[in-house]
Protein backbone atom coordinates (compact mmCIF):
# COMPACT_ATOMS: atom_id res chain seq x y z
CA UNK A 1 0.00 0.00 0.00
CA UNK A 2 1.56 3.49 -1.17
CA UNK A 3 1.87 5.76 1.69
CA UNK A 4 2.02 9.45 1.52
CA UNK A 5 2.87 11.91 3.93
CA UNK A 6 0.81 15.26 3.64
CA UNK A 7 -1.14 17.92 5.07
CA UNK A 8 -4.98 17.79 6.34
CA UNK A 9 -6.69 20.75 6.52
CA UNK A 10 -8.52 22.49 9.91
CA UNK A 11 -9.51 25.39 11.18
CA UNK A 12 -12.40 27.57 9.88
CA UNK A 13 -11.98 29.97 7.00
CA UNK A 14 -9.45 32.22 6.29
CA UNK A 15 -7.22 30.97 9.20
CA UNK A 16 -6.67 27.44 8.02
CA UNK A 17 -4.40 25.00 10.61
CA UNK A 18 -3.09 21.35 9.09
CA UNK A 19 -2.54 18.06 10.56
CA UNK A 20 0.29 16.15 9.32
CA UNK A 21 -0.26 12.75 8.45
CA UNK A 22 0.62 9.26 7.07
CA UNK A 23 -2.33 8.11 4.72
CA UNK A 24 -2.58 5.63 1.99
CA UNK A 25 -2.07 7.79 -1.31
CA UNK A 26 -5.46 6.55 -2.71
CA UNK A 27 -7.28 8.32 -0.02
CA UNK A 28 -9.14 11.88 0.15
CA UNK A 29 -7.27 14.72 0.89
CA UNK A 30 -9.06 15.36 3.82
CA UNK A 31 -10.20 11.44 4.44
CA UNK A 32 -9.04 8.88 6.78
CA UNK A 33 -5.08 8.08 7.83
CA UNK A 34 -2.62 5.98 9.32
CA UNK A 35 -1.57 7.79 11.72
CA UNK A 36 -1.20 11.49 12.87
CA UNK A 37 2.21 12.49 13.18
CA UNK A 38 1.85 16.39 13.98
CA UNK A 39 0.51 19.74 13.09
CA UNK A 40 1.09 23.25 11.36
CA UNK A 41 -0.15 25.89 11.62
CA UNK A 42 0.84 29.20 9.60
CA UNK A 43 -1.13 31.59 11.49
CA UNK A 44 1.96 32.28 14.11
CA UNK A 45 4.90 33.95 13.30
CA UNK A 46 7.05 32.11 12.96
CA UNK A 47 4.77 29.27 12.30
CA UNK A 48 3.99 26.59 14.73
CA UNK A 49 5.21 23.32 13.96
CA UNK A 50 4.98 20.20 16.50
CA UNK A 51 5.73 16.69 14.89
CA UNK A 52 6.72 13.08 16.09
CA UNK A 53 10.19 12.94 14.28
CA UNK A 54 10.70 8.89 15.64
CA UNK A 55 7.30 7.81 13.87
CA UNK A 56 8.03 10.51 11.00
CA UNK A 57 11.20 8.53 10.24
CA UNK A 58 9.77 5.04 11.29
CA UNK A 59 7.25 5.97 8.10
CA UNK A 60 9.90 7.04 5.77
CA UNK A 61 11.92 3.87 6.72
CA UNK A 62 9.09 1.85 5.41
CA UNK A 63 8.54 3.79 2.15
CA UNK A 64 6.53 6.52 2.88
CA UNK A 65 6.57 9.58 0.62
CA UNK A 66 6.32 13.27 1.85
CA UNK A 67 4.52 15.68 -0.26
CA UNK A 68 6.41 18.54 -0.91
CA UNK A 69 5.22 21.04 1.63
CA UNK A 70 5.28 17.86 4.50
CA UNK A 71 8.82 17.52 2.96
CA UNK A 72 10.06 21.20 4.09
CA UNK A 73 8.43 21.15 7.08
CA UNK A 74 10.31 17.17 7.60
CA UNK A 75 12.90 18.75 7.00
CA UNK A 76 12.98 21.85 9.00
CA UNK A 77 12.29 19.99 12.10
CA UNK A 78 15.58 17.68 11.08
CA UNK A 79 13.21 14.39 10.25
CA UNK A 80 14.99 13.95 7.13
CA UNK A 81 18.54 14.81 8.88
CA UNK A 82 17.85 11.85 11.23
CA UNK A 83 16.68 9.67 8.40
CA UNK A 84 19.86 10.13 6.75
CA UNK A 85 21.79 9.27 10.22
CA UNK A 86 20.38 6.32 10.50
CA UNK A 87 20.54 5.10 7.16
CA UNK A 88 24.51 5.66 7.78
CA UNK A 89 24.37 3.69 10.77
CA UNK A 90 22.52 0.70 8.74
CA UNK A 91 25.78 1.10 6.53
CA UNK A 92 28.71 1.16 9.22
CA UNK A 93 29.25 4.47 8.62
CA UNK A 94 28.39 6.12 11.99
CA UNK A 95 27.41 4.77 15.25
CA UNK A 96 24.29 5.15 16.70
CA UNK A 97 25.58 7.17 19.20
CA UNK A 98 27.71 9.62 16.78
CA UNK A 99 24.40 9.90 14.70
CA UNK A 100 22.82 10.88 17.89
CA UNK A 101 25.27 13.43 18.98
CA UNK A 102 25.10 15.10 15.63
CA UNK A 103 21.34 14.97 15.58
CA UNK A 104 21.52 16.41 18.71
CA UNK A 105 24.20 19.10 17.84
CA UNK A 106 22.43 19.80 14.86
CA UNK A 107 18.46 20.48 17.41
CA UNK A 108 20.45 23.07 19.56
CA UNK A 109 21.49 25.07 16.49
CA UNK A 110 18.01 25.04 15.47
CA UNK A 111 16.23 26.18 18.50
CA UNK A 112 19.22 28.53 19.01
CA UNK A 113 18.04 30.01 15.78
CA UNK A 114 14.23 30.27 15.72
CA UNK A 115 14.61 31.98 19.32
CA UNK A 116 16.89 34.61 17.76
CA UNK A 117 13.78 34.91 15.39
CA UNK A 118 11.52 34.59 18.12
CA UNK A 119 13.30 37.64 20.16
CA UNK A 120 13.57 39.79 16.87
CA UNK A 121 10.53 39.68 16.84
CA UNK A 122 9.47 40.74 19.93
CA UNK A 123 12.28 43.63 19.49
CA UNK A 124 10.64 44.87 16.39
CA UNK A 125 7.38 44.39 17.61
CA UNK A 126 8.12 46.59 21.08
CA UNK A 127 10.05 49.16 18.77
CA UNK A 128 6.94 49.56 16.48
CA UNK A 129 4.50 49.79 19.71
CA UNK A 130 6.99 52.70 20.51
CA UNK A 131 6.98 54.37 17.18
CA UNK A 132 3.42 53.90 17.47
CA UNK A 133 3.19 55.94 20.69
CA UNK A 134 5.53 58.38 19.71
CA UNK A 135 3.40 59.04 16.45
CA UNK A 136 0.16 59.42 18.40
CA UNK A 137 1.92 61.84 21.01
CA UNK A 138 3.48 64.01 18.37
CA UNK A 139 -0.20 64.08 16.50
CA UNK A 140 -1.89 65.20 20.54
CA UNK A 141 0.70 67.91 21.02
CA UNK A 142 0.23 69.32 17.52
CA UNK A 143 -3.23 69.37 17.94
CA UNK A 144 -3.43 70.73 21.43
CA UNK A 145 -0.46 73.28 19.88
CA UNK A 146 -3.33 74.39 17.14
CA UNK A 147 -5.84 75.10 19.59
CA UNK A 148 -3.84 76.69 21.77
CA UNK A 149 -4.66 80.35 20.15
CA UNK A 150 -8.22 79.70 20.61
CA UNK A 151 -7.82 78.96 23.85
CA UNK A 152 -5.83 81.94 25.26
CA UNK A 153 -8.29 84.20 22.95
CA UNK A 154 -10.95 82.74 25.08
CA UNK A 155 -9.01 83.14 28.16
CA UNK A 156 -8.49 87.02 26.41
CA UNK A 157 -12.85 87.43 26.37
CA UNK A 158 -13.23 86.61 29.64
CA UNK A 159 -10.77 88.60 31.41
CA UNK A 160 -12.16 91.63 29.30
CA UNK A 161 -15.80 90.91 30.34
CA UNK A 162 -14.99 89.95 33.37
CA UNK A 163 -15.25 93.78 34.50
CA UNK A 164 -18.72 94.15 32.65
CA UNK A 165 -20.27 91.27 34.19
CA UNK A 166 -19.45 92.57 37.91
CA UNK A 167 -20.67 95.91 36.60
CA UNK A 168 -23.59 94.37 35.77
CA UNK A 169 -24.20 92.18 38.55
CA UNK A 170 -23.61 95.21 40.90
CA UNK A 171 -26.52 97.38 39.10
CA UNK A 172 -28.49 94.41 39.52
CA UNK A 173 -28.06 93.96 43.70
CA UNK A 174 -28.64 97.50 43.67
CA UNK A 175 -31.79 97.50 41.60
CA UNK A 176 -32.81 94.28 43.56
CA UNK A 177 -32.29 96.01 46.90
CA UNK A 178 -34.30 99.46 45.75
CA UNK A 179 -37.48 96.80 44.51
CA UNK A 180 -36.75 95.63 47.97
CA UNK A 181 -37.25 98.91 49.78
CA UNK A 182 -39.80 100.26 47.72
CA UNK A 183 -41.74 96.91 48.60
CA UNK A 184 -41.12 97.80 52.51
CA UNK A 185 -42.46 101.14 52.12
CA UNK A 186 -45.42 99.72 50.34
CA UNK A 187 -46.06 97.73 52.84
CA UNK A 188 -45.65 100.36 56.06
CA UNK A 189 -48.41 102.42 54.10
CA UNK A 190 -50.18 99.48 53.92
CA UNK A 191 -49.66 98.83 57.94
CA UNK A 192 -50.48 102.60 58.79
CA UNK A 193 -53.89 102.89 56.62
CA UNK A 194 -54.98 99.45 57.75
CA UNK A 195 -57.02 101.11 61.35
CA UNK A 196 -58.21 103.98 59.79
CA UNK A 197 -60.35 101.78 57.38
CA UNK A 198 -61.76 99.49 59.98
CA UNK A 199 -62.82 102.42 62.01
CA UNK A 200 -64.65 103.62 59.03
CA UNK A 201 -65.89 100.11 58.50
CA UNK A 202 -67.46 100.15 61.99
CA UNK A 203 -69.21 103.29 61.24
CA UNK A 204 -70.78 102.60 58.67
CA UNK A 205 -71.97 99.29 59.57
CA UNK A 206 -74.72 100.72 62.33
CA UNK A 207 -76.37 102.89 59.79
CA UNK A 208 -76.71 100.30 57.03
CA UNK A 209 -78.81 98.33 59.61
CA UNK A 210 -80.83 100.86 60.00
CA UNK A 211 -81.72 101.88 56.44
CA UNK A 212 -82.09 97.99 55.53
CA UNK A 213 -84.60 97.65 58.60
CA UNK A 214 -88.29 96.43 57.33
CA UNK A 215 -91.12 99.19 57.82
CA UNK A 216 -93.81 98.30 60.42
Amino acid sequence: MPVKIRLQRHGKKGKPFYWIVAADARSKRDGKFLEKLGIYNPNTNPATIELNIDGSVQWLNNGAQPTDTARAILSYKGVLLKHHLLGGVRKGALTEEQAEEKFNAWVSEKEAAVQAKKDGLSNEEAAAKAKALEAEKEFSDKRAAAALPEVEEAEEVVEESAPVVEEAAAETTEAVEEVKEEVAEVVEEVKEEAPAAEAKTEEAAPEATEEEAPKE
